[in-house]
């Protein structure tokens, strides 16, 4: 994976990260990853690639006041405006690169990552890193996309602008955010990474909603690093690939508030 994916959270992206694609496809679950989290009783919690909190809001939500919560991310801007949404009991943020946690061996109970791992260039490591950090008998909880074809926003707007751009079409949803699915190359990793246990692995569906096919197409072309793609294709190029993709949408899902399906899998593993 490029290193500029994980570079590109930056400008005008959080914000419309958070304000947008949050609420259509991560809130769910971030839900049901915080769920299973409080599940395991953890004293001491990492999260990992925490973007702009969305996780980080329900595990402190759901987990007892004496939890202490560590939520860390590459990217400055997007760690900041996770601080500027705020949680409901105090998080320590800090901007760390999963690759080379700043923490001690067995520091922590769970490390958990909502929709982050695709992003770590060299995932055996980062996994290594986390089975560092965590003590015996913790747990490593995360999840990542599915197929592309199983969510069915990102692959009307991936199939929109590969019609508009036919020469070149922007690779980013399907190399990165849906380019690490397969199981069997995850559970590999994961071993390389040094978790011998076998994880447990679970596939599950949920229904991405947007109040209109133009808030989805927003989300999508401007609060992902697909912004500064269509950005340097042309002075015009984001405007029109917006335009684009919420005909695209609206003419698949309709006019008014949409929904579609979308497909996750969920990771544990044991230290």
């Amino acid at each position: 994976m490029p290193q500029s994916d994980s570079d590109k959270f930056t400008g005008a992206v959080p914000e419309l990260y958070e304000r947008y694609l949050v609420p259509m496809i991560f809130a769910p679950y971030a839900a049901d990853l915080a769920r299973r989290a409080a599940a395991l009783q953890p004293a001491r919690v990492l999260e990992m690639a925490a973007g702009t909190g969305a996780l980080t809001r329900e595990l402190a939500r759901l987990l007892p006041p004496q939890a202490s919560i560590v939520a860390t991310d590459l990217n400055p801007p997007m760690l900041e405006r996770a601080r500027t949404v705020g949680t409901s009991r105090p998080v320590d943020w800090q901007v760390a690169n999963a690759m080379q946690l700043p923490f001690d061996d067995g520091s922590f109970d769970l490390v958990v990552c909502q929709f982050g791992v695709m992003f770590f260039p060299d995932k055996p490591a980062a996994f290594a890193e986390a089975r560092r950090v965590l003590a015996p008998g913790g747990t490593l909880l995360f999840n990542v996309w599915d197929r592309i074809e199983d969510n069915h926003f990102t692959a009307i707007v991936c199939e929109a602008l590969a019609s508009m751009f036919p020469d070149d079409p922007p690779q980013f949803m399907t190399r990165t955010p849906h380019g690490y699915h397969r199981q069997a190359e995850i559970a590999g990793h994961l071993r390389q990474g040094g978790f011998l246990a076998a994880p447990a692995m679970e596939t599950l569906p949920e229904t991405s909603t947007a109040e209109s096919a133009r808030i989805a197409a927003v989300a999508l072309c401007q609060g992902t690093p697909l912004r500064p793609d269509l950005e340097s294709r042309g002075p015009d190029a984001l405007q029109r690939a917006t335009d684009l993709c919420e005909q695209a949408l609206a003419q698949a899902f309709g006019t008014g508030a949409i929904e579609a399906r979308m497909q996750a899998h969920v990771v544990a593993v044991v230290a």
